[in-house]
């Protein structure tokens, strides 16, 4: 069973039981081919639709789907997202960063970012040479970087403080 929420304002439930689909606890009686990877077309209640999946995050559990060229953000939650929910676990995911320090000994090759500059989680920090191997540093949370505690050519050692966020 998944709750999923579209555009933050609709909440279903679904479940698949065999072949069948289940909204809200109602089977579905819709006809659907697959066009391609993404794209399905849908015939339900006498109506057409072509619904296209834009974008996927398996992490985050999002999907931006397009239906007949309107454009719908959809939220699932498993049984076991629910079960953190009630547990008052789910936030903890979401932890504040502060800084960043070395993972490991070596040499700051480049570093992407200034002071002031709004980073993404994911994106590059900087590059950290260590045993003849570079390595790029991203971003662990989306974040405003405080402070640069180093600049390329800098030899720093495992757990400095590199970043301040």
């Amino acid at each position: 069973m998944y709750h999923l929420k579209v555009n933050n304002q609709y909440n279903f439930k679904a479940d698949k039981k065999g072949d069948d689909l289940i909204i809200n606890g109602e089977k579905v009686a819709a006809d659907m081919k697959q066009i391609n990877a993404s794209s399905w077309h849908i015939l339900n209640h006498m109506k057409s639709y072509t619904a296209e999946v834009v974008s996927f995050n398996l992490a985050e559990k999002t999907a931006l789907v397009k239906v007949n060229n309107n454009l719908y953000t959809v939220t699932a939650k498993d049984q076991f997202d629910l079960l953190l929910d009630q547990l008052g676990l789910s936030t903890l995911n979401g932890a504040r960063v502060s800084e960043l320090k070395a993972p490991m000994p070596g040499m700051v090759l480049k570093v992407f970012v200034d002071e002031g500059s709004e980073v993404k989680k994911g994106d590059n920090l900087l590059i950290l040479e260590a045993m003849k191997m570079e390595n790029i540093i991203k971003a662990p949370a989306d974040v405003v970087v405080k402070s640069v505690k180093i600049k390329p050519g800098d030899k720093v050692e495992k757990n400095q403080l590199l970043i301040l966020f």
